[in-house]
Formats: structure tokens, C-alpha cells, sequence
């Protein structure tokens, strides 16, 4: 079979339409039975060559089955990078799309610079219905394949300049973590964003996370040169009336006025001038229309009248936070440990400072009354987000079985990305034979975002031998109910098998 197909895939005369759809029905055959190597390596290049055909069905058809080969045969797909970047440019929407969906899932840890750059030039002139996936994509593949935090910094930055409207609900998080983690970069972080944010106060998320940084780090920003940056000398003046000009713009949204407002007060701790005119900017939300905007204006008023002895050990900065779990200070600890014993112990590890500037606290039970005092109106002083609570355990699902072989799915929904789902598919195989060229393909509708890991082989053993595992990353914004289509595709006891099946009965706790 294999020295049949080889024949027909190198003698078959492609100038026509009708040697083309041979041809291609050929790679068909070569993907989906047991077929040498070198022989899946022909199908590649078939396919490559098909992508410099003239007739965009015939590029549409090879980058579709390039994306369907590309977790299979990485390495081989990838020889093909610059035509597949090039079909980028193509005007088609339909070609661009999944030209754009391929050079995604080529994106690895050796290519991830140059990838990052092609993919960052389309962003700035894709069409707009692209560009939502196409910072998606972004800055999933720079979160995974990063090889320096100063690089993800540059990365995430650039998304936010050219395409801040469409990026993820979680970019402003993430990017205020990275950089809270990356205390090196604190100097660097500030003033890039401080040069961005006086040139385009247009894009809401570099501008809330421009002014969460000044509001931070707006010592750093005035101490003079950065080593890593052209020289920029910033007066005190200059800082508070691009704040002042973020507030007054119409197109800042509540939520950024908010960071901008509260960057303004931090910065009263940490300018060596007076603060009046903070003070003024301040008083005048007091009696603005949005509530949450007024009741912060109301609360840092206090803090500056009554309480302005503790203004600047409430406004510190941020403590470190490590990526991936927060950070527990030690005073923290230790007020914990003369506090009653908890219901929840493993809660009570997540708590940290700002649980005293939001009133939150990580126990099971109710914190006993607190005594009238001065200092309790500045329990919501702040109201900055603490660790979330624990997520209980998604329970496992079984999807699949059949002759020994089954699937099952766990869940993940990392506390910090709520919007974010992680599946891992785990295939196991109880028979008596290997279940060999095992290919797991999923789709999901279009208001989710989905991206397909590297499996952990293309093999599962027989006997119940190591199974086979592969990651599905979701987006799911809206918080809609989730849908998942798959198609399995094996050889199993030396007959070919596909299987298509759509699973609706997901646990609840994957969306809500």
C-alpha cells in the first residue's frame, strides 16, 4: 500500500483540477492509514506545494489539512513556516483565518521570537473580525513560550497598543501580575507605559494598566535614566496631568477612571511635592454620577482628612506576587496564628494584607464583631481584590470507550483567569492491542476560544500502559454553557477507525 500511494502521490500530474483532487486524495489516504514516514513526510510537502497553487480552494484545502497534520507531524508542517506566513497576507478572509489558526499552533519555543513578530504585523492589519483571535493567540503563545519576562512584557505591551479593544478580559490582570513579579523591570515597565499612555489614552487596557504602574512604581519613573531605556526626564507635573487627562477624557471608562484615581492618591506618597492639587482632583469625584467612582473618592478624601497618619502604610506598594499563587506576608502569618482556629485551614492560607482594605477574609466562618473604633471606616478603603477562595474540584468525565479504549476529561479553572477552562484529555487502552496514529481533534462554537496543545504521543499502549494525554486550553468570556465537539481518529487491531461525537453534558462548574 505504501509503495501504491508513493507512486501515485510523485507520478500524478497536478496542472489540472482533476490530478489535484487525486493528489489530494491521496495525502487523504496517506494520513489516515499506518503509513511510513518518509511516506507522511511526502503528504506534508504535497500539501505545501499546494499552498502556491494559484486557486485559493486548493490553499484553503492544504492549510486545512496542514492544521489537521500539525499536532501529528509538528515537525515536518513546520519546514513549511514562510509560505504559511505569507498566506497571512492573503485577502480572502477565509485563508487569512486559517492561515492565522496554523501559524498559532506552529509557534514553539525555538520560533516564538520570529513567529511573534510576523504575527504582531498582521495584527496591526488584519480585519476586525481577526483581530480579536489574533491578540487572543498572541498572548497565549507569548504566556507559553516567553524566553525573557522583559520580552513578554514587550510583547503584551505591543498587543495592547495596536489592538487594546480586542484583547482578552484577563490581558490587564496578567500584565499588572508579570510585571508585580518582575521587580527588576519595575524601572523599565514604568517608563515604557508612561511613554505609551502620553501618546494613546485611547486603548482602555494599556491605559488602566499604565496607570496601576504609575501609581506603583511613580518614584521609580522620576528617579532619572533607565539602563534599559532611552533617557526620559519626567517632571511631577507632567505625571499628575496626564493622570488628570485619563479622567477627563470621554473616552475613559468608569473602571479606568477608577485606576487613574487611585494611582492619583498613591502617588501623593510617593511625590516629593505638595499634594493639593490631588487633594482637588480627588474632592471633585466625591459628587460624581458613578457610584463605585464617588465612593472611592469619598473614602481617599477621609483617609487625607482623618486618617492622613496611616495614608502612606495603607497606600505601599504592592507586595511581590509570584505568578501562579499569591503571596501570604509574614505579619500576615503570624496575626493569623494568635486568630481563633478556622473551619478552613487551607483558606486561611490565602490571605494576605489587602484583606484589611477590603474587609474580605478567607475563613469558613464569620469574623467576630469589631469594637466601634476611628479605624473602621477604612475597612473599604481600598476594596482591592484578594486571593480568591478555593475552587472545588471539577469532577472527571467520561466521554468515550470502545473496545478497550477510552477517554476521559478532567477539568481546571485557574483562580486567577476565571474565564480561562483547561481540559486535559487522557486516553487509556485496556485491550490487547496498541492503538497506534491516535489523533484527538476538537471544535468548540464561536464564542469560545480554543487552543489545542501537543499531545504526549500519537500511541496507547495496550494492557492499560501509559496513557496518552493532551491539553485543551477554552476561553469562554461570556460564560456560556459549553459545547464540545471531538473526532478521534486511530488504528486499532490493523483497521482504521474515526469517530465523531459532540459532549453536552458538561459539569457546571466548567462555565458558570
Amino acid at each position: 500500500m505504501n509503495d501504491l500511494l508513493a507512486q501515485v502521490a510523485t507520478n500524478t500530474d497536478t496542472s489540472r483540477n482533476s490530478g489535484s483532487a487525486v493528489l489530494f486524495e491521496t495525502v487523504l489516504t496517506i494520513m489516515d492509514i499506518r503509513s511510513a514516514a518518509g511516506l507522511r513526510v511526502l503528504a506534508v510537502n504535497i500539501l505545501g506545494r499546494f499552498l502556491l497553487n494559484s486557486d485559493k480552494n486548493i490553499r484553503y484545502v492544504a492549510l486545512t489539512s496542514l492544521l489537521r497534520l500539525v499536532q501529528s507531524d509538528h515537525s515536518a508542517v513546520q519546514r513549511h513556516r514562510p509560505t504559511v506566513v505569507e498566506c497571512l497576507r492573503e485577502p480572502d478572509a477565509s485563508l487569512s483565518r486559517r492561515a492565522l489558526e496554523l501559524s498559532l499552533a506552529l509557534v514553539n519555543n525555538s520560533n516564538v521570537r520570529a513567529m511573534i513578530q510576523e504575527l504582531q504585523g498582521f495584527l496591526e492589519f488584519c480585519p476586525l473580525d481577526l483581530r480579536a483571535d489574533c491578540a487572543s493567540g498572541i498572548l497565549l503563545a507569548a504566556e507559553r513560550f516567553a524566553p525573557t519576562k522583559r520580552w513578554h512584557i514587550d510583547t503584551i505591551l505591543r498587543v495592547l497598543t495596536m489592538a487594546g479593544a480586542h484583547v482578552r478580559d484577563d490581558a490587564v490582570a496578567n500584565l499588572t501580575q508579570l510585571i508585580g513579579g518582575a521587580q527588576e523591570l519595575h524601572a523599565y515597565s514604568v517608563r515604557r507605559l508612561y511613554s505609551a499612555l502620553a501618546q494613546d489614552i485611547s486603548q482602555q487596557p494599556l491605559v488602566q494598566v499604565a496607570a496601576w504602574c504609575i501609581g506603583e512604581y511613580g518614584d521609580l519613573l522620576l528617579e532619572g535614566s533607565c539602563e534599559e531605556t532611552e533617557p526620559l526626564q519626567v517632571e511631577e507635573e507632567e505625571v499628575l496631568a496626564l493622570l488628570e487627562r485619563v479622567l477627563q477624557s470621554h473616552m475613559s471608562l468608569p473602571a479606568t477612571r477608577g485606576y487613574a484615581l487611585t494611582a492619583l492618591m498613591k502617588l501623593s506618597t510617593r511625590l516629593r511635592g505638595d499634594n493639593n492639587r490631588i487633594r482637588q482632583v480627588v474632592s471633585i469625584y466625591g459628587s460624581c454620577l458613578d457610584v463605585e467612582l464617588q465612593q472611592r473618592a469619598v473614602e481617599y478624601n477621609t483617609l487625607f482628612q482623618k486618617y492622613d497618619h496611616m495614608r502612606a502604610a495603607i497606600l505601599e506598594k504592592m507586595p511581590l506576587v509570584e505568578r501562579g499563587g499569591p503571596q501570604v506576608d509574614e505579619e500576615a502569618k503570624e496575626s493569623k496564628e494568635a486568630a481563633p482556629a478556622s473551619t478552613d485551614p487551607q483558606a486561611s492560607k490565602l490571605l494576605d494584607l489587602l484583606d484589611l482594605l477590603d474587609g474580605t477574609s478567607g475563613d469558613a466562618q464569620q469574623p467576630p464583631p469589631l469594637d466601634p473604633s476611628p479605624e473602621g471606616t477604612l475597612i473599604h478603603l481600598l476594596d482591592l481584590p484578594c486571593a480568591p477562595p478555593a475552587l472545588a474540584p471539577i469532577p472527571n468525565l467520561k466521554v468515550f470507550e470502545r473496545e478497550g479504549l477510552q477517554l476521559n476529561l478532567s477539568f481546571v479553572r485557574p483562580p486567577g483567569t476565571p474565564a480561562l477552562l483547561l481540559i486535559t484529555v487522557t486516553a487509556t487502552n485496556a485491550s490487547e492491542g496498541d492503538v497506534t496514529h491516535f489523533v484527538c481533534q476538537a471544535a468548540v462554537p464561536k464564542s469560545f476560544q480554543l487552543q489545542l496543545q501537543a499531545p504526549s504521543g500519537d500511541t496507547v499502549p495496550a494492557q492499560g500502559g501509559l496513557p496518552m494525554t493532551q491539553l485543551l486550553r477554552i476561553l469562554n468570556p461570556n460564560k456560556a454553557p459549553l459545547r464540545l465537539k471531538l473526532r478521534l481518529t486511530y488504528n486499532h487491531f490493523g483497521q482504521s477507525v474515526q469517530e465523531i461525537f459532540e459532549v453536552n453534558n458538561l459539569p457546571v462548574e466548567t462555565w458558570q
